[in-house]
């Protein structure tokens, strides 16, 4: 049974592989994508790098008291 499931599974996601083939892809929709991503990440590290220099302050007011 499983043997016949997975063989369904395949035959489901090879059409879906050679309907995506067919597609046509919009090169303005991915570079916009790219360029939310890397907005994104930039915002990521400023937050991270942020919290890491907040979180060494607090620490060397706390030792030098």
């Amino acid at each position: 049974m499983e043997f016949r499931n997975t063989e369904l599974d395949q035959e489901t996601l090879n059409k879906e592989v050679s309907h995506n083939s067919r597609s046509k892809v919009d090169l303005n929709n991915l570079i916009r994508k790219v360029k939310d991503e890397e907005k994104r990440s930039k915002r990521q590290n400023i937050v991270i790098s942020a919290a890491a220099l907040s979180a060494v302050a607090v620490f060397g007011i706390i030792l030098t008291l």
